[in-house]
């Protein structure tokens, strides 16, 4: 006998979830662990191997894979192995065919999906603290999936599963196999940047003990390609989800501090930190002074805009979200580019990507997108350009660094308040004055029509914080604007 379960047609058979019955006295409600692009809880309480395997049996379905490959990876924390198997398992029992790539980076799921041109998921939480897992899920081609483009469906069909305690089994279960794409990996990313031919570099990598403890020796290092003109000086590459040296988050200047010192005490070139999942890289010059993810932007949308135009593209589009420094946009123009300016949020720049046909995006947070990479952000990638732009040329890093950075930028202060859109509107009275303009693409952006001044205002969807960017033509402007915005934020 046969049933139709969310158009499928499938036998009207069904697997137990998890090795004994689920207890039917319990609902389960996944949306504290389904967030906006991906999944992420606490191991034991909000995501479990019984919630992960209805999970994957969900995917399939929802994305329409039986009898396709799906992809399934994870990261160095302690669940990630068991919650891959239980992935696997309930897409497998759904009719997908399953490869395990066993450790992967988030970039390393991205670049399987789009050169296998299959769906997939990654067990990673990123730089949460070592309680915490999480899935993020991609469709071929590493088209991202999110809250509007399927998440929410796999949500309420995991629910249903869940709760009736039963996966439906597919017509013909789906095998389970194992494939390691990361010499693959390392192999693409060298044919996207020549590093062969650049002056020697010492290299201080912070891994955070997190996956570039595996990333960094495949593409920079001689682990499985040939030897570059690098000396790297590796820092907590030993693959430890406990995070036993610091938290796998470079965004906290204190998770820095380790690498900002190394990078001095050998007379390094440059220092990089990856998080957890090494899809974000931040740089450290040579001083031990952070270079910022605005002028990362900058100097790597110089070098694609280059390379596109050598190509024959003429005006090559540069994706930056509104709270990049004006910097980018500016330089992007006169390069000849064509600067698109979006929201925060990773959807949002792969989507304005896709459609813009951009050669590369980039992030205050350090994500760095490249249509090169499926559109998908990676920042071992975007190292390698900056690593590139170093070594070709015979400055030292803070020197190369200043020119993309003209402005003073007060970095992202949070306040908590409650009543977030009342703080915003004192704001904008305080300001009814002043020569500025308004927008309010993503919270609110203030710019002064002089040029000497711009801040946003953007309520957290999540926590009650008010976030406040500002940046300015010098010190004493910022400062000044600064102040007077939190003062009237935080109604002192």
């Amino acid at each position: 006998m046969w049933i139709k379960t969310h158009g499928y047609l499938t036998p009207h058979c069904h697997r137990k979830i998890g090795a004994v019955t689920s207890d039917q006295t319990k609902t389960f409600d996944l949306s504290a662990s389904f967030k906006a692009y991906d999944v992420r809880g606490i191991v034991g309480e909000s995501i479990t191997a019984e919630i992960v395997e209805a999970v994957g049996a969900a995917f399939v379905d929802i994305l329409q894979l039986e009898g396709q490959t799906v992809l399934v990876g994870g990261d160095m924390r302690p669940s990630s192995p068991e919650f891959s198997k239980a992935f696997a398992n309930g897409a497998a029992t759904r009719g997908a065919n399953v490869q395990l790539l066993g450790l992967i980076s988030t970039d390393e799921l991205y670049f399987a999906c789009g050169s296998l041109n299959a769906a997939g998921a990654t067990f990673t939480a990123s730089h949460n603290p070592a309680g915490y897992n999480g899935i993020k899920m991609s469709k071929a081609g590493a088209v991202p999936i999110s809250s509007e483009t399927g998440l929410k469906e796999v949500q309420a069909l995991a629910e249903e599963y869940l709760n009736t305690g039963t996966i439906p089994e597919a017509q013909t279960r789906g095998q389970i196999g194992v494939q390691d794409v990361l010499k693959d990996y390392a192999e693409y990313l060298r044919t996207l940047v020549d590093l062969s031919g650049s002056r020697p570099l010492k290299i201080v990598v912070d891994a955070g003990n997190g996956m570039a403890g595996l990333t960094t020796p495949a593409v920079l290092g001689d682990a499985l390609l040939p030897q570059l003109p690098f000396q790297i000086v590796p820092l907590y590459f030993e693959l430890d989800g406990s995070f036993p040296n610091h938290p796998a988050n470079p965004l906290e200047p204190e998770n820095l501090r380790d690498l900002q010192a190394a990078v001095v005490e050998h007379g390094a070139d440059i220092g990089l930190a990856f998080d957890g999942d090494a899809d974000r890289c931040f740089v450290i010059d040579e001083n031990g002074n952070p270079v910022s993810p605005s002028a990362i932007t900058g100097m790597v949308a110089r070098r694609e805009i280059a390379r596109a135009k050598a190509q024959g593209e003429e005006t090559p589009a540069i994706i930056h979200n509104l709270l990049t420094s004006r910097a980018v946009s500016e330089l992007v123009e006169h390069d000849g580019g064509r600067a698109v300016r979006t929201r925060v949020g990773h959807s949002f720049i792969k989507a304005v990507m896709a459609e813009e046909g951009a050669v590369f995006g980039g992030e205050h947070s350090a994500h760095f997108y490249f249509r090169d990479f499926w559109n998908a952000d990676t920042g071992m990638l975007a190292a390698m350009h900056v690593l590139a732009a170093l070594g070709e040329q015979d400055g030292p890093l803070s020197e190369l660094g200043r020119e993309y950075e003209p402005y003073v930028s007060s970095g992202e202060i949070n306040s908590e308040i409650e009543d977030k859109a009342a703080a915003v509107e004192r704001v904008r009275q305080d300001f009814a004055s002043e020569d500025l303009t308004i927008d309010t693409m993503d919270g609110s952006t203030f710019t002064a029509n002089d040029g000497s001044y711009w801040f946003n205002l953007r309520p957290s969807n999540t926590e009650p914080f008010l976030r406040l960017n500002a940046e300015a033509v010098d010190l004493a402007t910022m400062e000044r604007v600064r102040n007077r915005v939190l003062s009237l934020v935080r109604g002192q």
